[in-house]
């Protein structure tokens, strides 16, 4: 009788979620039907994992507050923008759709630099700081306390220390090592204002509120508001103590200067004072920097707490509007459907593919996921380049030599529906040639994976990537 009732209780419950599923607005019909299958075929364990998994849920709160924090930096922002007749007529599209996710224009007068590959990128970081003399502001989503990060720090307490008013903001997940260190308490003692965003204290609780891995994944430093770095780089040596068995971790960071430094501002402080509840909004009431060079750049920072779109439209966008050349470089590729059809339509049109991996990835859940889409691809004609010395990080997309995207995004669903992630795309041959030229720096390091190869790949092989490509849309 009990469980004839437990049977029953379960087609009920598993009923009303199937219909909260379909009710959800703003949900593609692949997910929907990816949770509907998940819900009705694991009992009790579907619902579970609806219930921690199946929804974006942030404390409303929280969400109304940064709400009002981005409306009003948004008035204070400057209105220096390029002219559409300005830019370039393929790029006009992307810029469009760069702006409808994020909300920022594109802004001519930058010089964006690519900084070493190696640990002297930390080295140029350091030597900012040390020269900052009015402000520095550090957004990582992971900071270790090893060589590099300890440098940093250091180099942080050293301009509180002298004057300079220090703001560091990290993820308090992927920096919970940092935070218990001495080096965090040193920071403080020195005078800089320390915050970790995105606190976990009582996890299972939490859950049920709202979700915990909404993690903030940005990369940002501005300097003086005339010097900004990002990138995918986190603040750690590239032997990244937390996972050596994967080392060197291949990252790529630039620095930028010129107007679009106002923008990297802009989202560093809705980040600030969405953490802390400082009124940091007169910082945007100054003038942006002046120009300092020719390129056009644009910020776009997308998060969970705004669904006008994704980095996925804007990459999706470059794609298509591609003529002859496409790079990519991304250690996770986990894509939305339009994503991929784009990647591959490219490819079918005759434009020249390159899609750079890691050949071994630190999760094995996505690396085998990834490996679902590779036959797609490579039928495609895509050129599947597998990285091996290390793990590929890093998250460059280059487009017949004249755009670039460079950030904290992967190409999969976390960075575009639940991080907060922020990109930096540039309209520049010389810069865009730098990103080429680290790219087949790249390619000279991986193997090629031919069509031939998958095919040989083990049944069981097949079988797994395949189950879990039809998962993606619950990764």
């Amino acid at each position: 009788m009990w469980a004839q009732i437990g049977v029953w209780l379960h087609i009920v419950a598993g009923l009303g979620f199937g219909i909260r599923v379909l009710m959800r607005p703003r949900l593609e019909p692949s997910v929907r039907l990816a949770w509907i299958l998940v819900i009705e075929s694991l009992p009790l364990v579907g619902i579970v994992a609806y219930l921690f998994f199946g929804e974006i849920r942030m404390n409303r709160r929280e969400r109304q507050r940064r709400a009002d924090i981005r409306a009003r930096l948004t008035g204070l922002r400057g209105p220096e923008a390029v002219a559409l007749a300005e830019v370039p007529p393929f790029a006009q599209p992307v810029l469009a759709a760069n702006r409808a996710a994020g909300g920022f224009r594109a802004l001519a007068g930058n010089a964006v630099h690519l900084l070493p590959e190696d640990d002297g990128a930390i080295d140029e970081l350091v030597a900012a700081i040390d020269a900052a003399v009015d402000h520095v502001h550090l957004l990582f989503y992971i900071w270790l306390p090893d060589r590099s990060g300890v440098r940093v720090a250091q180099a942080a307490a050293r301009a509180a220390a002298r004057g300079v008013t220090v703001r560091v903001l990290v993820d308090a997940l992927g920096s919970r090592g940092f935070m218990r260190s001495p080096h965090w308490a040193a920071l403080r003692r020195a005078g800089a204002l320390c915050h970790g965003a995105g606190a976990i204290r009582l996890p299972l609780v939490q859950a049920l509120i709202q979700r915990i891995d909404l993690r903030n994944h940005r990369k940002i430093v501005v300097i003086d508001h005339a010097i900004g770095m990002t990138g995918s780089r986190n603040c750690a040596d590239a032997a990244f103590a937390v996972k050596p068995r994967f080392a060197p971790w291949i990252d790529v960071m630039l620095r930028v200067e010129g107007p679009v430094v106002h923008q990297m501002q802009g989202v560093f402080l809705q980040d600030w004072m969405s953490a802390t509840g400082e009124d940091l909004g007169p910082m945007l009431t100054r003038d942006p920097p002046a120009p300092a060079g020719t390129g056009i750049a644009q910020v776009v920072a997308t998060g969970p707490d705004v669904r006008r779109g994704s980095l996925a439209d804007c990459m999706a966008t470059m794609i298509h509007g591609a003529r002859r050349s496409i790079t990519i470089s991304t250690p996770y590729y986990v894509p939305v459907p339009a994503l991929d059809a784009a990647i591959r339509g490219a490819a079918l049109r005759g434009v020249r593919v390159t899609m750079i991996l890691p050949a071994r990835n630190d999760s094995l859940l996505v690396g085998a996921t990834s490996e679902g889409f590779f036959w797609g691809l490579a039928q495609a004609g895509v050129r599947l380049m597998l990285f091996g010395p290390g793990l590929l990080h890093a998250k460059i997309i280059t487009v017949d030599g004249c755009m670039a995207m460079v950030g904290s995004a992967n190409l999969d669903r976390r960075s575009f529906e639940l991080n907060y992630e922020m990109n930096l795309m540039i309209v520049d041959q010389a810069t865009t040639a730098e990103l080429d030229r680290r790219q087949q720096s790249y390619v000279a390091r991986a193997r090629p994976l031919r069509l031939a190869a998958i095919r040989r790949w083990t049944p069981w092989r097949r079988l797994r990537n395949n189950l879990l490509a039809l998962a993606s849309p619950l990764l």
